[in-house]
């Protein structure tokens, strides 16, 4: 196959040359997230001219976004767009022989296996550990590498898993015992998640290049403020670990996500009772008791100073105001019905 100029530079690499060209235009990647690090991650990862991304994300576009989340700008916010579908948008535009397919909603343990089908690679642009976790088993059941990253105030640390190579992020981190600290309760800069993506694009390149030998195979961490950089190289995985070791594979024998999850820092508890919702009926009926928005992909309702209701096509509802599951259901209730 013969490139346009368009790759011309990145084609006079040495390791990655036409043939490595090739490779990235017959892979396909999955990008979980598309919030700070997922911008960043699909913007390289489309200008690189990987053949597919697949990206999912459950949340909108909102102003405090823009500090640091690339794809995104002023008018998104304004329309609440899905942040899949401003991204998918602003990716189309960068380069259009990439196919970019955008999904709004969760990635769970009810669709991960249809969302990894046929990917090469699955990068983490997510904010909690309980949907890194659900990666990681996922990829190490089916034998697919993780690109594992994640960033708070100005550090970020990130690691780059191969199932039967590698031991898993489970090896690494026990489930149940992260910090607590988030974006929203200690802040974030953006170079920082710049850096961390980046890395995180890095590695996955040089895997779909066929360049693994020069793959990190370290737990890199990070802090740009306070001038720190450590490198912890992977060790033997864990023999007690249950994904990589044992194939049980925790996250994925859950019946059910849980169907209420409380949005760490974001004063925010998602519930998820109904599998779709019509927007159009939803407004008639809160029109009546609430201040309204509605875009085709969601319906904003503000009930008081405090509580918002901001609504899906899939089911999903986002109580704003509250973190108390108990309390967001009575509003739920209240306005959305059982």
């Amino acid at each position: 196959m013969v490139y346009s100029t368009r790759y011309s530079r990145q084609m006079l690499f040495t390791p990655i040359r036409e043939a490595g060209q090739e490779k990235l235009a017959n892979s396909t990647v999955l990008v979980v997230g598309a919030g700070a690090l997922g911008t960043v991650i699909c913007n390289h990862l489309v200008r690189a001219g990987v053949g597919l991304v697949r990206l999912i994300d459950r949340d909108y576009v909102e102003l405090s976004n823009l500090q640091r989340q690339m794809l995104f700008d002023e008018d998104d916010a304004k329309k609440a767009m899905p942040k899949a579908i401003a991204a998918k948008n602003k990716l189309e535009k960068m380069n259009s022989t990439v196919s970019v397919e955008a999904i709004v909603g969760n990635a769970t343990n009810e669709n991960i296996t249809e969302l990894i089908k046929g990917i090469d690679v699955v990068l983490d642009g997510t904010d909690n550990f309980s949907t890194r976790y659900l990666l990681n088993d996922a990829c190490f059941k089916h034998n697919i590498p993780f690109s594992y990253g994640g960033v708070v105030s100005s550090r970020g640390m990130t690691a780059f898993f191969i199932p039967n190579e590698t031991p898993c992020l489970r090896c690494i981190t026990n489930e149940g015992t992260e910090s607590g600290q988030t974006c929203d309760t200690v802040g974030v800069i953006s170079p920082a998640v710049d850096v961390i993506s980046s890395l995180q694009t890095t590695e996955t390149l040089k895997f779909l290049t066929g360049n693994k030998r020069n793959l990190r195979n370290t737990l890199k961490t990070v802090d740009l403020w306070f001038n720190q950089q450590y490198d912890i190289k992977l060790s033997n995985p864990d023999p007690n670990c249950p994904t990589c070791q044992k194939n049980e594979y925790p996250a994925l024998q859950r019946t059910a996500q849980d169907s209420e999850i409380v949005l760490c820092g974001r004063d925010t508890v998602q519930i998820h009772h109904k599998t779709g919702m019509d927007l159009e009926f939803c407004e008639k009926q809160l029109a009546k008791v609430a201040t309204v928005q509605r875009t085709p992909f969601l319906l904003k309702a503000t009930i008081n100073e405090t509580i918002n209701l901001v609504i899906f096509t899939d089911g999903r509802v986002l109580v704003q105001g509250t973190e108390d599951p108990v309390q967001a259901r009575t509003w739920y209730d209240r306005y959305i019905g059982s």
